[in-house]
C-alpha cells in the first residue's frame, strides 16, 4: 500500500524504511552466507550421493550447527525426543533424517553408547497415529490441537485451558471464535469433553502431547482450581447465602494459599469482587475489600485490580464502611499504591482524605495502615500537596504527642517527605511541630533521634527561621550529644545540622572529637 494512504507520520515512514534495508540485507547474508550450509545439508540427506559418506562435511555440518561436542549431541538427541513425543514433527521420514544425521555426528566425535538415539518406538507410534483422524471438536479453536484440559468460557465456546489464558491475560476480553465479548472470564471445566478425549484415545491408541511441568497446573491443585472456579461462579450467583459464602472463602484462600491469588484471578475472579464493593451490604464490602487486600499482594494483580476500577470504590468503603472494612481499605490502597501510577490514582480519585481522617480518628490498626499508605503516596510530589489541605500535619503532631501509641516513627517518615515540600514547610512553621521535634531529639529512642534529626535538617535548609526556633528550644546541646552516641545516620544529620547553624546564625562549629 502507498504510505500517502496509510497517513503515518515522516518519523515512522523513516523507520519502516530502515527495517526494509535491514531485512534486504539480512535475505542478502543468508543466501551468501549460509549457501554452503544449504548444500551441506542437501548433501548429506540424499540417498543417491557418494558424498553423503565425506566425512569432512559431516565435521564441517557438525561445526555450524554447534553440534561437535558428546554433551551439544545429547542435548540435541534429548530434544529431538520430546519433539517425537509430543508429535510437534508429523513427518516420520523428517526424524529419520535428523536420527541418521546425528548418528553421524555421534560417530565423529566417538560416542559408543548404545541405544542413545533409539527412536524405534515413538517413530512406530508417530507413524500409527500420522493415518488417525482426530475429531475435530476434540481440537483447540487456537492451536488446532487435540486438548488435554478443555474449558468452557462464557459464550459457551471450548478451547484448551493454556491456550485460552493466554488469550486472556494479553487483555483481550472477546471470544476468539465468535468475537462475542465476555460476560465474565470464568473457566470452567469441560468434564463432558475431557472424558470423551481420553476415551477416543484409549480407544485408537493415541497418547496425548504430555506437557511440562510448567506448561500446566499441578496435578495436586486441579482439586484446587475446580473449587476456585466454582466459587468464582457464584459470586454471580442471585442467592445472597451463597454470593456471601463465596466471597468468604475466597477472602480465606486468598490469605492462606499464594497460589490461590493467582489462579483467582485467572480465573475471573477480580472483575465481580471489584463490582460487589458497591453492594449495600456492609458484610459482603468488608469480606470482599479484604479479599481484594489479599490478591493484590501478588505482584501481577495490583494492575489488574486497578484496570477494573476497583480504586474509587475502595476509597468509597474506606469512608463509609466498618472499622474492619475501612482499615482493610487502607491497607489495600497502601498494596496498590506499590506501583507509581496508582499513586497518582488514588490522588487524583480524591483517596486521600479519608486516610488522614483514619489517622485522626481509626483504632491503632486502623491508624498504621492509614499511615503505611499516607507514606507510600506522599512519595508522588503532587500527593504532598494533597495531604497538606487534607490536614496531615496536625494529624501526624498528635501522633508524635502520643508516646503510647508508638508510632512516632511512622509520624517522622511521612513529616521528611512532607517537610520536602513548600507547603508542607509552610504549614509546619505554623505549628508548634519543632518544640516536638527537639524534644524528640532529647528524649526519643535512637531511631526517633535519628529521624527527627533529619526532618530538622531538611526544615532548616529551607528556612532560617526553622533553626531559629529549633535553637531557641535548646537543640544544640542535644545535637552535640548525638554527634557522640546516635546512630551513624543520626550523627551524619547532626554534623550537617549543627554545620548549617554555624553558618546561619554564627554559632561556632564545635566538632565532635573537639
Amino acid at each position: 500500500m502507498p504510505y500517502d494512504k496509510l497517513g503515518i507520520s515522516e518519523e515512522v515512514r523513516e523507520q519502516v524504511e530502515l527495517m526494509h534495508t535491514q531485512l534486504n540485507r539480512a535475505k542478502r547474508r543468508t543466501e551468501t552466507q549460509d549457501m554452503e550450509l544449504a548444500m551441506d545439508m542437501m548433501v548429506v540427506f540424499s540417498k543417491n550421493d557418494d558424498r553423503s559418506a565425506d566425512g569432512a562435511i559431516i565435521e564441517r555440518l557438525a561445526k555450524k550447527l554447534d553440534l561437535h561436542t558428546v554433551a551439544d549431541i545429547k542435548t540435541e538427541t534429548t530434544a529431538v525426543k520430546k519433539l517425537v513425543k509430543t508429535r510437534t514433527v508429523h513427518n516420520p521420514e523428517i526424524i529419520q533424517q535428523v536420527k541418521d544425521l546425528l548418528e553421524k555426528f555421534k560417530q565423529i566425535v566417538g560416542i559408543e553408547e548404545s541405544g542413545i538415539l533409539d527412536y524405534s518406538v515413538s517413530l512406530t507410534s508417530l507413524e500409527r497415529s500420522k493415518s488417525l483422524l482426530i475429531p475435530h471438536e476434540f481440537l483447540c479453536p487456537i492451536t488446532l490441537e487435540i486438548m488435554t484440559d478443555p474449558v468452557i468460557i462464557a459464550t459457551g465456546q471450548t478451547y484448551e485451558r493454556q491456550s485460552i489464558q493466554k488469550w486472556l491475560n494479553s487483555g483481550h476480553k472477546t471470544c476468539p471464535k465468535t468475537g462475542q465479548t465476555l460476560n465474565h472470564l470464568i473457566l470452567a471445566p469441560n468434564f463432558a469433553l475431557r472424558n470423551l478425549i481420553l476415551h477416543w484415545c484409549e480407544k485408537n491408541n493415541f497418547d496425548l502431547p504430555i506437557k511440562d511441568a510448567c506448561d500446566g497446573p499441578d496435578p495436586s491443585s486441579f482439586a484446587l482450581i475446580e473449587e476456585i472456579s466454582s466459587l468464582i461462579q457464584n459470586l454471580y450467583s442471585s442467592q445472597m447465602d451463597v454470593k456471601r459464602e463465596a466471597i468468604f472463602r475466597i477472602r480465606t484462600l486468598s490469605k492462606e494459599n499464594p497460589d490461590s491469588r493467582v489462579l483467582i484471578a485467572d480465573g475471573g475472579g477480580i472483575p465481580p469482587l471489584v463490582r460487589l464493593l458497591s453492594y449495600k451490604d456492609f458484610e459482603i464490602q468488608e469480606h470482599t475489600v479484604t479479599a481484594l487486600l489479599n490478591l493484590s499482594l501478588d505482584e501481577a494483580n495490583k494492575r489488574l485490580i486497578a484496570g477494573e476500577g476497583a480504586i474509587p470504590s475502595i476509597i468509597e468503603v474506606l469512608q463509609n464502611g466498618t472499622e474492619e472494612a475501612r482499615e482493610n481499605s487502607a491497607a489495600a490502597l497502601f498494596s496498590l499504591s506499590i506501583l507509581d501510577e496508582n499513586k497518582v490514582l488514588v490522588g487524583s480519585l480524591n483517596g486521600i482524605p479519608p486516610l488522614v481522617d483514619l489517622l485522626c480518628t481509626g483504632t491503632t490498626r486502623g491508624k498504621k495502615d492509614a499511615a503505611t499508605a499516607l507514606f507510600n503516596l506522599v512519595l508522588d510530589p503532587a500527593n504532598k500537596s494533597r495531604a497538606v489541605k487534607a490536614g496531615i500535619i496536625p494529624a501526624l503532631l498528635r501522633l508524635l504527642e502520643d508516646k503510647n501509641l508508638g508510632m512516632v516513627d511512622e509520624a517522622l517518615s511521612i513529616l521528611l517527605l512532607i517537610a520536602s515540600h513548600p507547603e508542607g514547610r509552610n504549614e509546619i512553621g505554623k505549628l508548634s511541630v519543632i518544640q516536638n521535634l527537639v524534644e524528640i531529639v532529647r528524649d526519643g529512642t535512637p531511631k526517633n533521634k535519628e529521624c527527627a534529626t533529619a526532618v530538622l535538617l531538611e526544615l532548616g535548609s529551607n528556612s532560617s527561621s526553622c533553626l531559629l526556633a529549633a535553637l531557641q528550644y535548646g537543640v544544640y546541646d542535644y545535637l552535640i550529644e548525638i554527634t557522640k552516641s546516635g546512630t551513624s545516620r543520626a550523627q551524619r544529620k547532626a554534623n550537617s545540622l549543627l554545620h548549617l547553624m554555624s553558618k546561619c546564625e554564627h554559632i561556632p562549629f564545635v566538632s565532635p572529637k573537639s
